[in-house]
């Protein structure tokens, strides 16, 4: 039977990434840089991939990374999921880097795995694994066409870009223009892609490659939205520990206890579906059907937790200085990412064949 439960090794990695995005993704600087026209930190990313090696995570040894697993990226993710981190961790080192394994593209899997480089699969954020996907047209070796909604393509090095004919290609930066788009989530913007015959190179099929890179993505974000109804939750049930009315601390009243004996249970089993989603896309069993289990659960708990965050702060959680909204909206953002719940939901259904009346 499998072990869910956190070892040792993971319980040391997740308090060494707590530690350092303390540093420097402390909920000041955090909405100060969503405030900039730069909302992404470099100086995270370099810690987090220089300093401790983490782009590498999924990649073997022998391509430069740590040969781990998607257990310990899980754990990464949770982390940043609790600080709400501006770092394309999610987009560059699982769902790049799984779509360059996929293709077998050593050179590319090892300049990710070394963090020096961010790649970015140029496919919308909000398309679920097994979704069709927009693909650009291949005219005389050069690629034409426009991506709309990619996640980080802003600060990417390296474009995974899906074309007409079937490939998907290796595209540098300098040759496309990236447009910002309005996004909700000022910590993970979106872009639209355009390619006026851009130079590619064809590492490639790229229907098995993104159905891989998004399967990935959407389980490991389960557990980036357990960090965040995690965080949420503590902050909420420390506050009103703290707050008083009528010379008794808020948390005492017992309408507070029963939303938040609530929101704890919705968490736990939040934390066992993406536990099961990161174990199975370690070990490749069952993971169609642990990672549609886990995304059609974790967007309404994550949601909820930040809502009932929100409104359980009171006068201080409306405020633009308190992180609560910044929880949010990633959470909202979060909730339409690889896939919404109910579109997972139609694909658990087909995969345990027990279609809807």
């Amino acid at each position: 039977m499998t072990d869910l439960l956190y070892s040792e090794e993971e319980e040391a990695l997740r308090a060494a990434v707590r530690d350092l995005l303390g540093d420097h993704c402390d909920a000041t600087s955090v909405l100060a840089r969503a405030e900039s026209d730069a909302p992404h930190d470099r100086a995270a990313w370099k810690a987090l991939t220089d300093g401790m090696g983490l782009a590498g995570l999924l990649v073997p040894e022998e391509l430069g990374g740590q040969g781990a697993s998607h257990r310990e990226a899980a754990v990464v993710l949770e982390e940043l999921g609790r600080a709400v981190a501006p770092v394309p961790y999610l987009t560059s080192a699982v769902v790049a880097t799984e779509a360059l394994l996929a293709c077998g593209a050593d050179d590319l899997v090892t300049e990710l795995a070394s963090g020096r480089r961010i790649g970015a699969l140029a496919v919308g954020l909000h398309l679920a694994p097994g979704a069709a996907f927009p693909a650009v047209r291949l005219e005389d070796g050069l690629l034409h066409g426009e991506l709309t909604g990619i996640a980080d393509a802003a600060v990417a090095d390296v474009l995974l870009v899906p074309a007409e004919d079937g490939g998907l290609y290796a595209v540098q930066a300098d040759a496309v223009t990236v447009t910002p788009q309005v996004s909700l989530d000022l910590t993970r913007p979106v872009a639209t892609v355009r390619l006026d015959g851009a130079a590619g190179r064809r590492i490639g099929d790229a229907d098995p490659a993104v159905r891989r890179a998004l399967r990935a993505g959407a389980g490991l974000l389960a557990s980036e939205q357990l960090g965040l109804a995690d965080w949420a939750l503590t902050e909420t049930v420390r506050y009103l520990k703290e707050r008083k009315q009528f010379n008794r601390p808020v948390g005492s009243f017992q309408a507070l206890k029963h939303r938040l004996a609530q929101l704890w249970l919705e968490v736990v089993n939040l934390r066992a579906a993406a536990r099961a989603a990161a174990d199975t896309l370690a070990t490749g069993e069952d993971a169609d059907v642990t990672v549609a289990v886990a995304q059609a659960y974790a967007a309404p708990v994550a949601v909820r937790a930040a809502e009932e965050a929100l409104q359980l702060h009171g006068g201080i959680g409306m405020t633009w200085e308190h992180p609560v909204h910044l929880c949010l909206k990633r959470a909202k953002a979060d909730s339409i990412a690889y896939g919404t719940a109910g579109a997972h939901r139609s694909a658990l259904a087909a995969l345990v064949d027990l279609q809807a009346p």
